[in-house]
């Protein structure tokens, strides 16, 4: 896992990402262990140029692992649960989603300076 990504485990989390969108976005990677696809998905996400993270942060969440989280994601952020899945928060709302082979560096890059 990349340095600049934080793993993404626990319920309480979810508040200070939350209170962190007010000043950054968040971008938010819900990975499947057992899907190939997420596995191409985040192999793409963990080649983003370094400058880029200094523009957001960044979690990890094994939804497997973790489907408490995952599931606590879609009902507060009234978004679709899928897997692979990428969600941007900013100033406490889910402002873009992206699954399978939608996750594209290019639009995630544009989407979080936009």
């Amino acid at each position: 896992m990349s340095p600049h990504w934080k793993t993404l485990e626990q319920l309480p989390q979810l508040d200070a990402i939350h209170e962190q969108s007010f000043g950054k976005p968040q971008v938010l990677f819900k990975h499947s262990t057992r899907c190939s696809i997420s596995t191409m998905a985040l192999n793409r996400l963990m080649r983003l140029a370094s400058d880029f993270y200094q523009q957001a942060d960044f979690y990890y969440l094994d939804l497997i692992a973790h489907r408490d989280v995952s599931a606590a994601i879609a009902e507060r952020y009234h978004v679709h649960h899928e897997s692979p899945q990428v969600i941007i928060l900013k100033q406490g709302d889910a402002t873009y989603d992206a699954s399978h082979m939608e996750i594209a560096v290019a639009e995630l890059m544009s989407e979080v300076n936009a």
